[in-house]
C-alpha cells in the first residue's frame, strides 16, 4: 500500500476535486478512493464532497492493484518508442483505447498488455498505463506509462501544459481566419448523452483548441493544425462543430451525407511532445498520416 500525506495550501470545495488534482487521476477515481476509505482529513474519514479548507492534513492510502481481468490479445499496434518508464503508441483508426459499455475486449489496453512487460497501475485494472486517451476513429500517438511514477510525472505534464499534442484535420467548408483559439465550455449534449456539446459559461469544464489554417481546398475543405490546452472527451470534433466546420467523416457531429468512403473523422494526432519522466530530456515523436487520410487529400489536389 502506497501512502500520500500532505497539508491542503487552499481551499477546495470538494475533497474528490482536490485528490484527484493531487494524484494526477480521474475525479471518479479520486470519488472511488474515498469511498473505499482510502482518504482521510485530519485523521478521520470523509465524503467525496466535503469541503477543504485552508491547512488541513489530508492522507491517501492507494491499495495494491488487484489482479488484471483483462487478456492479452495480438492486436497489430505500432509502438514508436519504448524503454523501461515509457511507451508512444500510434493507434490506428478504429481501435478503442480501454475497455467500456460495448467494448469488453480488443482494445489497445489488451495489445498493450500482450507487448509490453509492465504498465502503470494508477488508474486501476480496466485502464493500467493509459494516461491520456484518443477517440476509436482518431488515429495517431498516445503516451503510455510503463510505472506508477512516470505515470505522475505524464499526468502532471498534461495538468501544466507541458505535454504538448498535435493533431491535423480535414474539415468542412473554408476557414476565414489564418489561425484562433476556442476558449468554451464543454459537457454532456442536454439531449443526447451520448454526445457532447459547447455549453453555457459555468456549465461543463472549460475546454481550450487553438487552431491554424493548413490548406485551402478549392472545392470547400480546409486542412487544419490544432493544439489542445485542454483535453476533454471529443474536444476537438466538438469545437470544429461549434465554428461550424465539422470534421470530414466524424459520424457524430459531422454531416450526414459523406463524399469519400469512410470509417471515422480524418483525425489524427501527428505530433506528441513531452519531458522524459527519469531524465527530464525533451522528446517530440510525429506519425505521418494514414493511407485513407493522405488519398482523400490527393483527390482534393487533383
Amino acid at each position: 500500500m502506497k501512502q500520500f500525506v500532505w497539508t491542503a495550501e487552499a481551499p477546495c470545495a470538494r475533497l474528490d476535486i482536490l485528490i484527484g488534482e493531487k494524484l494526477h487521476i480521474t475525479r471518479s477515481a479520486a470519488k472511488r478512493l474515498i469511498d473505499e476509505g482510502g482518504v482521510f482529513v485530519g485523521g478521520k474519514a470523509a465524503k467525496a464532497s466535503r469541503p477543504v479548507r485552508a491547512g488541513e492534513e489530508i492522507s491517501a492510502r492507494i491499495p495494491e492493484p488487484k489482479p488484471l481481468d483483462l487478456t492479452p490479445e495480438d492486436i497489430p499496434v505500432g509502438i514508436v518508442y519504448e524503454d523501461e518508464d515509457i511507451a508512444v503508441i500510434d493507434k490506428p483508426q478504429g481501435l478503442t483505447v480501454h475497455a467500456g459499455n460495448g467494448h469488453p475486449d480488443g482494445t489497445l489496453v489488451n495489445a498493450l498488455l500482450f507487448r509490453l512487460h509492465s504498465l502503470s497501475t494508477i488508474n486501476g485494472v480496466v485502464r493500467p498505463g493509459i494516461v491520456h486517451r484518443i477517440d476509436k476513429d482518431t488515429s495517431g500517438l498516445l503516451v503510455v506509462a510503463n510505472n506508477d511514477a512516470a505515470h505522475l510525472s505524464l499526468s502532471a505534464q498534461i495538468a501544466d501544459k507541458t505535454c504538448a499534442r498535435e493533431y491535423l484535420a480535414l474539415c468542412e467548408g473554408i476557414f476565414k481566419e489564418d489561425r484562433g483559439t476556442v476558449d468554451t465550455c464543454i459537457g454532456r449534449h442536454p439531449t443526447d448523452r451520448v454526445k457532447m456539446a459547447v455549453l453555457p459559461a459555468g456549465r461543463g469544464r472549460r475546454a481550450v483548441t487553438r487552431y491554424e489554417v493548413v490548406k485551402r481546398y478549392e472545392r470547400g475543405y480546409t486542412l487544419v493544425r490544432f493544439s489542445l490546452e485542454t483535453g476533454r472527451t471529443h474536444q476537438i470534433r466538438v469545437h470544429c462543430r461549434y465554428l461550424g466546420h465539422p470534421i470530414v467523416g466524424d459520424p457524430v457531429y459531422g454531416i450526414k451525407k459523406q463524399k469519400f468512403d469512410l470509417n471515422g473523422q480524418l483525425l489524427h494526432a501527428f505530433r506528441l511532445s513531452l519531458d522524459h519522466p527519469k531524465t527530464g530530456e525533451r522528446m517530440t515523436f510525429t506519425s505521418p498520416l494514414p493511407d485513407y487520410f493522405r488519398r482523400v487529400l490527393e483527390k482534393l489536389e487533383k
